[in-house]
Order: C-alpha cells, then structure tokens, then sequence
C-alpha cells in the first residue's frame, strides 16, 4: 500500500531542455525577404535575434525523449523503474485522436499505470501539470513524475510561406522541457510551496485556428492554416494578459506566506518583450531577477517556462535557498498558473 505524501516533500529533482535543430537568426527572415518597418526595430516590438525550427517529421515524443534522457542520465534515473507518472502538454499533437504520452512512454520504457496527456492550460501548463502531479503524489498513488511540455507549432504551422514573415510567426520558436518530480525530500533540488491557477472560460474562443475561409481545420483544402487572436478583442486581451501574472503571483504569494519582493527568481511564459517588461514592473522585480530567453529562443509557449528554468538552473543562476517562482498566462488569458518553489 503507497503512503500518502506530503505536500511540503514534494520538487523538483531534475530539469532538461531540448531545442531542435540549429538556431535560426532573424537575418536570415530578412535576407528571404521579410520586410522590416522602423517600428520593428524598437526595443520592445524588436524580433528575437534567434529560434529554433522542428525538422520536417520530428515528432513530439521525439523531442521529450531527447530532453529526458539527458537528465535521467544525470540523476542516475532508470526510467522502467523510476518513473510512476507522465504527463505531457503538446501544443499541436502528431495525431489527431492520442496524445504523445503512449509513445513517449514506449521510447523511454516507462511502464507506469499513470499517462496523461494534458491538452489545455497552453503557456501555463507547466505549472497546472505540477498542480496535477503534486495532488496525485499527495493521495499516495505515485511517488516520481515526468513532466513535458512540447513547443512544436513554428517549424509546422508559422513557417509555412502562407505565415512565414507574420508578426507571431517571426517569433515563435521550438523546443520542449522536462523535469522529474519527487516525492522524496533527499533527492530533490526544489520543494514546491504551492500553486495557484485560474481559469477565465468566457475568452477562451478569443484564439483559435484560423483557415481563411471559415472551413473547419480537418476539412481538406490548398489553404494554410494559421493561429489567431480575436481582433475585435485585441485591447480586451492585452489588457487581461497584462493582469494575470502579477495577480496570480501575488495570489500565490498570499497562499504560500511570502512577500513578491523576497523573489529570488521569476521565470515567466515568453509572449513578447512588452508583456516581459510590464510583469516585472507590476511586480516590482528587477530585469536581474526575471529570467529572459526569449531573445535565444523566441516564444515557447507552454515550453516556456521549464525550457527558461533549466537555462537558469545549468547556468548558475539559481542558487540554494533561493525563492523562485514560475508564471503565465494561456491563450487569450483563459487560464493563468503560478508555482513557487524553495531551491
């Protein structure tokens, strides 16, 4: 019979990041003839100097495989054995009907009772699959998780030539990140002092797959299809995505008892420069402390933010003890999530 685990033993034992392929620059954009306005070259609306592309066929158990196997090795993890629960968040899934956590589970020989293919909760996923995971380990059913988030739409969808040169398809990027969860105190860098989420339902029609001419995205015709925001809500959208993030980390700062001002470090989803800068500044945390790949990698989307914190982590820039806190919001703000750990 599995004990029941507390929730304060409950983190994060490892992390790991795969992004495919060689980056790819913004010059190259421009030299295949993307057109460049004066307001493009501002600090805030500026590009990503650089992202990363999903080869032609690269599937998305693919991509976890090569972000987890690295970190497995470095833990000494036998993935058969140490592995009681796998979820995945897939922005665009191989396959119409299943989710890559079957295949993903195949590839690394898990043989866990516990597969769970998680398909909303978009840029912030991750947090919600750790919400998920840390219940489940809570109730006893499970004592170690794989958590993944895959990225895998700008080499798929925002590079095809109908989207290619498009504000959001110039920004977008591929990667995939991982962590290993534990139930046990001795093995884990970083204990999880809570989560907070929250879901607004009434927008969640404000982003969807657009395809030119009204036609659902399975029906079969010589037209690309493309991911778009409501434009008649583009102020409403802003506007709430602006909000969320300071608002559920403060949410959660209340829940856990800590002050937004002892965090340490703020990792964050990757949408733009604007949305970067006005957290930090809603929230009172200096550019130092608020982690930022996305002039490397673009945005991530929902691989944002475990991608961002296993930079921070190989690069030194999370120390023990330190408080750190990850947030976002999905979509058109139709769900937010923060997590906050002791490292």
């Amino acid at each position: 019979m599995k004990v029941p685990v507390s929730a304060s033993l409950i983190g994060i034992a490892g992390t790991g990041s795969y992004l495919p392929h060689e980056p790819i620059s913004l010059e190259s954009y421009i030299q295949a003839g993307m057109e460049v306005t004066p307001m493009d070259n501002s600090p805030l609306l500026r590009a990503p100097r650089f992202r990363h592309h999903v080869a032609p066929g690269e599937r998305a158990s693919v991509m976890i495989e090569k972000a987890a196997v690295p970190m497995f090795e470095r833990l000494g993890v036998d993935p058969a054995r140490d592995v009681d629960l796998l979820i995945t968040n897939v922005l665009l899934p191989d396959d119409l009907f299943t989710g890559c956590g079957a295949d993903t589970a195949h590839r690394l020989g898990i043989a866990s009772e516990w597969i769970i293919d998680l398909h909303n909760g978009g840029c912030a996923s991750f947090q919600y699959m750790l919400k998920i995971a840390s219940a489940i380990m809570a109730s006893g059913g499970v004592r170690t998780a794989l958590i993944a988030n895959v990225q895998n739409t700008a080499g798929q969808v925002f590079d095809l030539a109908e989207n290619r040169f498009k504000p959001h398809s110039v920004i977008a990027g591929d990667g995939c990140g991982v962590v290993y969860v534990t139930a046990d105190a001795d093995q884990n860098h970083a204990r999880l002092l809570g989560v907070r989420t929250r879901n607004t339902p009434a927008t969640a029609r404000d982003l969807g797959v657009s395809t030119g001419n009204g036609r659902f995205y399975w029906e079969s015709e010589n037209s690309a299809i493309d991911v778009q925001f409501d434009a008649k809500k583009t102020k409403e959208t802003l506007a709430l995505g602006n909000r969320l993030v300071p608002e559920l980390v403060n949410e959660l700062a209340c829940d856990c008892g800590f002050a937004v001002e002892d965090i340490d470090i703020l990792i964050t989803n990757q949408p733009n420069r604007i949305f970067l800068r006005n957290w930090r500044t809603s929230l009172g945390i200096g550019e130092e402390r608020h982690v930022d790949t996305y002039d490397q990698y673009g945005n991530l989307y929902g691989a944002g933010v475990p991608v961002t914190l296993h930079d921070a982590v190989t690069a030194g820039r999370v120390k023990p003890g330190d408080l750190v806190v990850m947030a976002g919001f999905a979509h058109a703000g139709d769900f937010a999530a923060a997590a906050a750990f002791r490292w």
